[in-house]
């Protein structure tokens, strides 16, 4: 389906542009969301007409996006979560989480702001874009952490787990045989000079 796009829309094009999508991203996304017009004729002489006033609620909007952006961009959140040993987290974070942590800060974003490929699902700092507009994208760091020390760690580049795996290494040392077949229980034995075995 060709659509005019109302706004700039990510690997797509620009306000103005007419691109070919699928289908149901057309009818499920775009349009629903006001993203973009069906490319026929009425509403290519509609968006000619009104040109001028989309692109100048667009540049007010991203104007608007900028002055909040100050507010965003760079900031750090704390998420303090439960998780195994081995650093996978009992659940995930999600969007809405970050959002929450965000709100906490001052920060004003939507849940519709804020780009997750994925679910967090171990703990770490990870990096998180947060698009207050189609043209104004900021990051934002999601340092997940299984108490506030840790958090405070990762916040100086700590790698945790690492740190934590190098610390059991170093506790544990095994003497090693190489001689031994494997399952063999070393029995250490006590070297008798000839000189006592005979006297």
């Amino acid at each position: 389906m060709q659509v005019i796009l109302l706004e700039r829309v990510e690997k797509l094009g620009h306000i103005g542009d007419v691109v070919t999508v699928k289908d149901g991203f057309a009818r499920n996304f775009l349009l629903p969301r006001k993203k973009a017009l069906r490319a026929n004729e009425a509403n290519r002489k509609v968006f000619e007409a009104n040109r001028a006033q989309i692109e100048s609620d667009n540049a007010a909007r991203r104007g608007d996006a900028e002055v909040a952006s100050k507010d965003v961009d760079g900031k750090s959140v704390t998420l303090i979560r439960q998780a195994s040993n081995a650093g996978q987290l009992y659940g995930s974070v999600s969007v809405r989480d970050i959002v929450e942590a965000l709100e906490a800060e001052g920060a004003k974003v939507t849940k519709s702001m804020v780009v997750l490929d994925r679910p967090i699902k171990a703990i770490g700092v990870e990096t998180v874009k947060v698009a207050l507009h189609p043209e104004v994208v900021v990051t934002v760091k999601v340092n997940v952490a299984r108490s506030p020390e840790e958090a405070e760690l990762q916040a100086q580049g700590v790698d945790v787990m690492a740190a934590m795996f190098e610390k059991d290494e170093a506790g544990f040392t095994e003497d090693f045989d190489p001689n031994a077949e494997p399952g063999e229980i070393v029995v250490e034995t006590i070297e008798v000079t000839e000189e006592e075995a005979q006297g």
